[in-house]
């Protein structure tokens, strides 16, 4: 089994080994990784097969063929959870930042997954073994509300409420800027960005994608806002967010620990430095989500509090 990238060149892009290059650009590559694979003739450019020390150029081709990793099988780890309700169908719980969802390339161990596998012993396999009970997920630096089904049915259930967009799910986050429309909706077609692999960005030919918004509160140059998703992309808040230069606070992939809107005297850039400080994330939290349970058919909603890094940042505008 193997699966193929596909990168062009942007214009503009200044020479650098392609080693280098694909180690910055490709999801879960190391420099080693990369290496070999040139060796191997797995890695052609415009159709040929090159060093590991060719400089790549504005306008090259790289088509790359690289084998998929057998699944595996996650293994129990006793970490804490924030459990905000448990029953014998399913459990909730507030993902903390950092933490990512499930087993994957560089992240085998400490996720929410093998936590889960300790706490519960067993988790329906339905999506495959190395995401057992995972319904939905987020991101690892996005903090927040999730549903955890344990058992099949559960799972079954839970994922065709996601599927058809009958559950309610509500989002916080620190923006840079401010709103001249308090309430909105951003529509922009996603993709995997053509220049860096390990990005989502606005393309033409990718998936529809919508992001409602309100404001909650306006800073000087910052504003707390509500998202919800009317559909549910990789990365999608972030992306979108940035798309209309209002990058999510602290995001180090999308343009958010850089300054965007407002700060202009050296005090105020000063002010920027230190709430950054306080967040190494995006200040982007799940805070709510509903859905129907499964076998009760009672409606759920659970809420979570901002996390403290959020809060800190928060307190910071309104008191610096």
């Amino acid at each position: 089994m193997s699966h193929e990238i596909e990168i062009v060149i942007p214009p503009g892009k200044k020479k650098e080994r392609l080693d280098v290059f694909l180690t910055h650009h490709v999801e879960n590559a190391t420099r080693n990784k990369v290496q070999r694979a040139i060796e191997k003739g797995m890695v052609l450019v415009d159709g040929k097969t090159v060093r590991s020390s060719h400089q790549v150029s504005p306008g090259e081709t790289i088509h790359i063929t690289l084998p998929k990793s057998p699944p595996q099988k996650a293994a129990p780890e006793n970490i804490p959870l924030d459990i905000l309700y448990e029953d014998d169908e399913l459990l909730v719980v507030n993902k903390p930042a950092g933490m990512v969802t499930h087993p994957a390339h560089g992240n085998y161990s400490g996720t929410l997954v093998n936590a889960l596998l300790y706490h519960c012993n067993h988790l329906p396999t339905l999506n495959d073994a190395t995401r057992p009970g995972i319904v939905h997920r987020l991101d690892k630096d996005t903090s927040g509300v999730m549903v955890i089904a344990k058992t099949d049915f559960a799972h079954a259930q839970l994922a065709k409420q996601f599927s058809d967009r009958t559950t309610s799910r509500e989002y916080w986050a620190v923006v840079w800027g401010t709103f001249h429309e308090k309430q909105g909706l951003i529509e922009a077609e996603l993709g995997r960005s053509k220049s860096d692999r390990k990005k989502m960005a606005v393309v033409k030919e990718g998936k529809h994608a919508a992001t409602e918004y309100s404001v909650i509160e306006q800073f000087e140059y910052l504003s707390l806002v509500r998202l919800k998703l009317q559909t549910g992309r990789t990365h999608q808040i972030r992306v979108h967010l940035a798309h209309v230069n209002h990058p999510v606070f602290g995001d180090p992939t999308y343009n958010g620990r850089h300054i965007v809107a407002g700060p202009g005297t050296s005090k105020q850039k000063a002010e920027v430095q230190q709430l950054l400080k306080l967040i190494s994330r995006q200040a982007l939290h799940a805070k709510t989500l509903g859905f129907v349970h499964p076998k009760t058919h009672r409606e759920m909603s659970f809420d979570s509090n901002l996390p403290a890094d959020i809060s800190s940042v928060l307190a910071g505008l309104k008191n610096p």
